[in-house]
């Protein structure tokens, strides 16, 4: 009950954020050119304030772990060609292909797995490490495929395709990540006051994101889509668990190593998919439903996975 009851604390604001955004879209207090510039911002400035943060803030050098950081990388990029390369054998429609990939692989790991780890055991625990394991790849694939799959014009994709690996090397998040492992490992730490304002720029990341996909969702075109929400939802949520929660098990990982494990299959796609779409004009509609849905139904699905878990000794 104490799991459920926190799942329920934890996505229920989501769902208030996002309902908010559509309130104040329709009451024309913000409008799509403040959506804009807020996805823009989200995306450059506040993510990668929101990285940084967790992984300086927290011992990642004194609790760094090579192994798991390895077994972290390792199933992710099963994960992301498989999801991947299924996608391109059964998907019909070509235009949500990028946006489907992305949201069944990517996790809300750095927004919310802290926090779920948090809360069980009172500390960051391993989180960090999943962190630097899996987020990396999230975003390297995601602007690959967003790319190849976001352009329509063949002349475009061509121009877009000999710009791709400059796209990865500059993405904010991944860039963010390399100087935090920076600090992290040189023993150079930030003044008070900048690790305040940073620390206060990263905490508008999720509100600003979600206030822009309840402004931007339109729910006639999102229930014409509901299929290929409903099937990512399904994959984001259970049958990645189901998979790979066993061979972590099987690896000897326990408590917050499990955990943070768990939330890097099982956790909602995270609200920079929605941002990353839309900015590549990927299948937006189709990825704020993913969100949507694996949000709502997270609360469920988290707890159902943390008690199996603990009844089997394991959390």
């Amino acid at each position: 009950m104490d799991s459920f009851l926190y799942s329920i604390n934890a996505t229920l604001p989501v769902f208030l954020l996002i309902i908010l955004g559509k309130v104040l879209y329709r009451l024309h207090i913000i409008d799509h050119q403040f959506t804009t510039a807020a996805d823009k911002f989200v995306f450059t400035a506040a993510l990668p304030a929101l990285v940084f943060r967790d992984l300086t803030e927290n011992n990642v050098r004194g609790s760094f772990d090579g192994g798991y950081v390895l077994f972290c990388f390792l199933v992710t990029l099963a994960i992301i060609l498989a999801i991947w390369g299924l996608t391109e054998l059964f998907m019909k429609n070509p235009s949500e292909k990028g946006a489907f990939i992305q949201a069944s692989y990517r996790s809300s790991a750095a927004i919310l797995g802290l926090a779920f780890i948090d809360n069980m055991y009172h500390s960051a625990g391993m989180a960090p490490l999943m962190i630097i394991g899996a987020v990396p790849l999230y975003n390297i694939f995601a602007v690959l495929i967003l790319t190849l799959k976001g352009t329509k014009d063949p002349g475009k994709k061509e121009a877009g395709l000999r710009k791709t690996l400059l796209d990865i090397a500059r993405n904010p998040i991944l860039l963010s990540i390399l100087i935090s492992l920076l600090f992290v490992f040189s023993g150079i730490r930030l003044p008070a006051f900048l690790n305040k304002t940073i620390g206060s720029i990263g905490a508008t990341a999720t509100p600003l994101a979600l206030i822009s996909i309840g402004a931007g969702f339109e729910g006639r075109r999102a229930v014409k889509k509901i299929k290929p929400a409903l099937l990512a939802s399904f994959i984001k949520l259970v049958l990645l668990a189901a998979l790979f929660l066993p061979l972590a098990v099987y690896a000897g990982y326990r408590d917050q190593e499990l955990m943070a494990i768990l939330i890097m299959l099982g956790s909602p796609a995270t609200v920079s998919c929605y941002i990353m779409a839309k900015n590549t004009g990927n299948d937006h509609v189709l990825t704020s439903s993913i969100i949507v849905l694996t949000t709502l139904f997270s609360s469920v699905t988290l707890t159902a996975w943390i008690f199996v878990l603990h009844a089997a000794s394991l959390l």
